[in-house]
C-alpha cells in the first residue's frame, strides 16, 4: 500500500484539531521608532522618520512659538526643531545629553522633533498594534494612532502626520 504524502493543509488541521495555535509568519510587520519623553513612551512609523540626529546645535529665532526650539544645519538643509513635549503639552525640560532630534517629513511638513531618548528602532507585527483606549487624556485622542506594548511599557503611536498639520495649522 503506498503512503501519501502528508501535506502543509493536512499539518495545519491536525494543529486545529489538538487545540494549538498556528501562526501566521508571513504577518505583515511596521518598523517603529521607539522614544521617551521622561516616563512615558512613545513610537512614530519608520516611514516618516528619516533620521536620528545626536549632539546638534539649534539655533534660536526670535519671534518663533515656544514649541520651535529654532533651527539646525543637516548638511546644509535648514530644518526646524520642534519640542514633542510642548506639542503634547508636557512640562519642559532641561535638554539632556541623551536627547535626540527626530527628522520627520510628511506630506504636511518636515521638521526636526525633539525627544528625551530613543530608545529603540524595531520591527513590530501589524497585530501587536492596538486601537487607542478610550481612557486617553483628550488632547493626545486626536494624535495617538494605537497603542504597541514595549518592554512592558505601553507606547503610544503618535501620527506625526497629524501633529505636522495640527503645528502648521497653529493648534499646537
Amino acid at each position: 500500500m503506498e503512503e501519501r504524502a502528508t501535506t502543509l493543509d493536512d499539518i495545519l488541521a491536525r494543529k486545529r484539531q489538538t487545540g494549538g495555535e498556528v501562526v501566521n509568519v508571513d504577518e505583515p510587520a511596521v518598523k517603529l521608532v521607539f522614544c521617551s519623553l521622561g516616563e512615558q513612551w512613545y513610537a512614530f512609523y519608520g516611514e516618516v522618520i528619516r533620521e536620528v540626529l545626536a549632539d546638534h546645535e539649534v539655533y534660536y529665532l526670535p519671534g518663533c512659538p515656544s514649541s520651535m526650539e529654532g533651527v539646525i544645519n543637516v548638511r546644509g538643509d535648514i530644518e526646524s526643531v520642534i519640542s514633542l513635549r510642548s506639542v503634547l503639552g508636557l512640562p519642559e525640560v532641561k535638554i539632556a545629553a541623551s536627547s535626540r532630534i527626530l527628522l520627520g517629513k510628511t506630506s504636511a511638513m518636515s521638521s526636526g522633533i525633539r525627544v528625551d531618548c530613543v530608545e529603540e528602532v524595531l520591527d513590530v507585527l501589524q497585530s501587536a498594534i492596538q486601537s487607542p483606549p478610550h481612557t486617553l487624556p483628550e488632547h493626545l485622542r486626536p494624535v495617538v494612532l494605537g497603542i504597541v506594548m514595549y518592554h512592558e511599557h505601553p507606547v503610544h503611536l503618535l501620527d506625526l502626520a497629524r501633529i505636522f498639520t495640527d503645528y502648521r495649522e497653529g493648534l499646537c
